[in-house]
Parts: structure tokens; sequence; C-alpha cells
């Protein structure tokens, strides 16, 4: 199984930008498989944020974040980025990345197998 490690979470003001990272380690390659981002905020369920496909010519958003996040991948160095930006106070959550067992954007828990530890996001009003 795929060890899958997030970084670039931090503190930020409301309208910033912040960039996470995955980073895919052990276990199969990224490149075959969808990936996404999802994340949790204290007292909530956690939630999809966005996924790509394994080429990255497919990305799906949650309506919450379209448009103001990009979601990409770099099979070659087999990493996964996400991008936020204008980003609010109510985006403040605990980030994880996820591996698929699917090669398409999949929004669904279920349809991943690998999950990283997360990565605290907050965003100061």
């Amino acid at each position: 199984q795929v060890q899958l490690v997030e970084s670039g979470g931090g503190l930020v003001q409301t309208g910033g930008s912040l960039r996470l990272s995955c980073a895919g380690s052990g276990g199969r390659t990224l490149s075959n498989y969808g990936m996404a981002w999802f994340r949790q905020a204290p007292g909530k369920e956690r939630e999809f944020v966005a996924s790509i496909n394994w080429s990255g010519g497919n990305t799906q958003f949650a309506g919450s974040v379209k448009g103001r996040f990009t979601i990409s991948r770099d099979n070659a160095k087999n990493t996964v980025t996400l991008d936020m930006n204008s980003l609010k106070a109510e985006d403040t959550a605990v980030y994880f990345c996820a591996q698929a067992r699917v090669t398409w954007a999949a929004l669904r828990e279920r349809d991943f197998g690998s999950w990283g530890q997360g990565t605290q996001v907050t965003v100061s009003s």
C-alpha cells in the first residue's frame, strides 16, 4: 500500500492562498489511479474537496471550492497538488490526500483505499 504524505498546510488570512502537496512513496505508484483531497473541519464529517483522474485530464470539485481551488498532478514526481485561492474561514480544516482504487476522478470515500495523515489549514478572518 502506498504511503501518502501531505505538506503545505498552515495559517493564512482570509483571501490568501496556500498550496498543498501530496507525495507518494512505497507501494504502488500514484500515476495509475485517481487522486483526491478531502477535508474535515472540527465537529464535522470528512468531505470531498477535489479529485483528478489518472492522467490529469479530468477533475472534479466540490461546489464550495469550485473556481477557487485547482488540483493537479505530476506523475513523474509521484505528487498531487491542491492550489487554494481566495481562502475563507470556512475552508479551515484538516486536509487529507487520498488515492483511489479506480482510474477516474472519484468523489466517494469508499472509492479510496489509501489516505495520508492530513495537514492543518487554518484561515483567520
